[in-house]
């Protein structure tokens, strides 16, 4: 089995002394993990880094079987925010969100043109709402849609919390959440009550189901604000 494709470095661990196993969220073929040798070499190590886009040259003698990546580097994105801790962090929340919660070769343009997306919108003064509405898209796509336009007031307040009963368990839910905005004034205190509704979400949707242990990437995100 031969591919080729391009995709986001999603995560990697120590193999052998110069190998790694790395994970790769393609747009072809969804979630892969495969053996990269010299991955420990300083050329190669340098652009291994988690949310990097690479292009991947995939080979296996057994589907059943991990594969073997060469890997080029497309572009350089982490080291972009080196400087700023928030989009650092930011970057490693959601490739560890991606990296637990996507199933293993099963492609999802949807997701993986999402998370492209994102990563555009980083330099934008909104960044952070592009995040917590990435998150909100991402649980939906999962298969759980939260429903909020159902709750929607005509008493619009953007800087107001509410409370919400959702598949009961309750919440507490900023206001232009449930309206699909962006609020005029970025809101630090909205934007981590935003964070706490969708990491819940995630926790009682995906991660304590399924007894998975929750990204340190993303609490730490999250204390931030």
């Amino acid at each position: 089995m031969n591919w080729q494709d391009e995709g986001y470095l999603l995560g990697k661990r120590k193999f052998r002394d110069n190998a790694n196993i790395i994970d790769v969220f393609t747009s072809k073929y969804g979630k892969m993990s495969g053996i990269v040798y010299g991955g420990n070499s300083r050329k190669i190590k340098n652009f291994l880094q988690t949310s990097n886009k690479i292009y991947i040259f995939y080979t296996a003698k057994n589907e059943n079987r991990i594969g073997y990546f060469k890997t080029e580097l497309v572009e350089a994105i982490s080291p972009r925010y080196f400087n700023n801790k928030k989009k650092t962090s930011l970057l490693l929340s959601s490739v560890s969100i991606l990296n637990i919660l996507l199933p293993e070769s099963q492609p999802n343009k949807k997701i993986y043109h999402s998370l492209e997306n994102l990563i555009t919108k980083l330099d934008s003064h909104d960044w952070l709402l592009f995040y917590v509405y990435w998150e909100l898209s991402l649980i939906k796509e999962l298969g759980f849609d939260t429903n909020l336009s159902l709750f929607e007031s005509t008493d619009y307040d953007e800087n107001k919390v509410v409370s919400l009963e959702i598949d009961g368990i309750m919440y507490k839910v900023p206001q232009f959440l449930i309206s699909n905005k962006f609020p005029k004034k970025i809101n630090l205190e909205l934007i981590k009550q935003a964070l706490i509704f969708t990491r819940l979400v995630m926790l009682n949707k995906f991660f304590l189901p399924n007894n998975v242990i929750f990204p340190k990437s993303r609490i730490v995100f999250e204390s931030y604000f």
